[in-house]
C-alpha cells in the first residue's frame, strides 16, 4: 500500500509488487511526478518516456505502450472515454486509467488527489483492465466499461 496522509503517518517500504504509473502530459507532470515519488509511488512521465518526441506522440500511442508495459495511467483528460480511437486503444491494450475530474487543480492538488485515494486506486488495480476511473477528493468512480 502507498503511504498516504491520514490522521497518522503511515510509512510503507517500497515493494517490487507496487504498480508503476504513467503520468500523461495533461497533468503538471514534473511537479506531480515529484510529489508522487515523494509519497513512494513508482512513476514515469510522458516526457521521460518519449523525450524530444513528447509533443508528437498521439494518445493512442502512449495508451498502447502503457497497456503493453502494464503501467497505470494517470491523466486529466476526462473526455478520453468519448474518443473512439482512445477507447479502442484502452480496450485492445487492457489499459487501467485514473482521471482527475477537475481541470482547475494546482500540481500539488493533483498529486494530493491521487495520494488521498491511494488505497482505492490499489484495490481497483487488482482487477485486470481495461477500465477508467474518475478520481474525486475522497473516492474513485468507475466510468468505463
Amino acid at each position: 500500500m502507498f503511504p498516504h496522509r491520514t490522521s497518522r503517518t503511515i510509512s510503507v517500504p517500497r515493494s517490487p509488487s507496487l504498480p508503476e504509473f504513467f503520468i500523461d502530459r495533461s497533468l503538471a507532470r514534473r511537479d506531480v511526478a515529484e510529489a508522487l515519488r515523494g509519497a513512494g509511488w513508482l512513476v514515469r512521465t510522458h516526457l521521460e518516456v518519449f523525450g524530444d518526441r513528447d509533443q508528437e506522440i498521439t494518445d493512442v500511442e502512449w495508451l498502447e505502450l502503457s497497456g503493453r508495459e502494464g503501467w497505470i495511467v494517470l491523466t486529466m483528460d476526462r473526455r478520453i472515454r468519448y474518443h473512439r480511437a482512445e477507447i479502442a486503444a484502452i480496450r485492445r491494450h487492457r489499459v487501467r486509467a485514473f482521471v482527475l475530474t477537475s481541470g482547475n487543480l494546482s500540481a500539488s492538488q493533483q498529486a494530493q488527489r491521487f495520494v488521498a485515494n491511494a488505497e482505492r486506486i490499489l484495490v481497483a488495480c487488482e482487477a485486470p483492465g481495461p477500465f477508467v476511473y474518475t478520481v474525486h477528493p475522497t473516492r474513485v468512480v468507475r466510468i468505463f466499461p
